[in-house]
């Protein structure tokens, strides 16, 4: 299997499983009167899955675009460029301006 394929797979389940955490966690604390929901309705269950799998689907995105990221090479060169006083001389410019007075009549 490819290492890429791999990488997807594994960051994926990670998410999952950090959404699973997430979800029971609300529902241990009880967070907006979800073990209510989840515990004493009919389909409480259908409640409980449906957020484990909308969060999961963020915790995965998010897992998985902090792997790709931290997949680049470390930058080892000089951060920032030489700490050098600015040496050039700076010079005015004259810029000429047309004047137009307001409520004036054209001739």
């Amino acid at each position: 299997m490819p290492k890429l394929i791999r990488l997807y797979i594994v960051n994926v389940a990670i998410g999952f499983a950090l959404a699973l955490a997430f979800v029971s966690t609300l529902i241990f604390f009880d967070v907006a009167n979800l073990r209510h929901l989840v515990m004493k309705t009919e389909m409480g269950w259908l409640a409980f899955i449906m957020m484990v799998v909308f969060n999961g689907i963020v915790f995965a995105g998010v897992q998985f675009a902090y792997a790709v990221m931290s997949l680049a090479a470390p930058d080892d060169g000089p951060k920032g460029g030489k700490k050098q006083g600015v040496t050039a001389q700076l010079t005015p410019v004259h810029v000429g301006a047309h004047q137009h007075h307001v409520g004036a009549k054209k001739r």
